[in-house]
């Protein structure tokens, strides 16, 4: 699952081995007022295969977890993202009791490259032109209610089995925030977009935590 406002092309440059099928979810317009329960649900639909192992990227790492509470899975994996609401940065913990997220994404729609950088994080700058065809979800009301939706996420445990890998240069989520007694990959040098930037430690390392960390 790709992060916020991103395509399943991030995963492009991923190549797993044959003995692994990979299918790229993609974000699907929220209904109004629906909660990420509801989404993750709806979500769950478009999951065709028994005990999947589910990976989820940013944004795309929070509704991973919600959907494993509904189905079956052998593992989760969570890349540049968050497992509870304490690692949230403090910027989204204080925009959640003053509202001030509600007035970004206008902001954010008007620049597609402001967008990109949020997405992305700012060390992504130089190349941002390159970045910005991975941003194919930029309607109003998936963004209100993407940005939204993180802010208010309530979760305060994670499962404990759950493989979490993050850059240490990681500005979007600092990586200082960040539970990491167990599980936890770091990526030295790496963004947040490390997903792209980093996509040959994945290939290498990857089938490998697929094969020892299955539940």
């Amino acid at each position: 699952m790709p992060g916020m406002a991103a395509s399943p092309r991030i995963f492009e440059f991923l190549a797993l081995p044959e003995e692994f099928e990979v299918v790229k979810l993609s974000w699907m317009p929220p209904l109004a007022k629906e909660s990420l329960q509801a989404y993750a649900k709806r979500m769950c639909e478009r999951v065709t295969h028994k005990n999947p192992v589910l990976l989820g990227v940013s944004f795309g790492g929070i509704l991973v977890q919600e959907m494993a509470k509904l189905i079956d899975c052998q593992q989760v994996i969570v890349v540049s993202s968050v497992k509870t609401k304490m690692e949230l940065p403090r910027s989204m913990k204080l925009a959640k009791k003053t509202g001030a997220h509600k007035l970004l994404p206008t902001q954010w729609i008007k620049s597609l490259e402001s967008l990109a950088l949020f997405v992305f994080g700012p060390t992504i700058r130089p190349k941002v032109e390159a970045y910005q065809k991975y941003l194919s979800e930029r309607d109003p009301a998936y963004l209100d209610w993407s940005i939204d939706t993180i802010v208010h996420w309530e979760q305060t445990q994670f499962d404990p089995k759950i493989i979490h890998i993050h850059g240490d240069k990681d500005t979007v989520f600092p990586i200082e925030n960040l539970d990491t007694s167990q599980h936890f990959y770091r990526l030295k040098g790496a963004s947040h977009a490390m997903i792209l930037t980093h996509h040959k430690w994945f290939n290498k390392e990857l089938p490998e935590l697929l094969i020892s960390h299955t539940i």
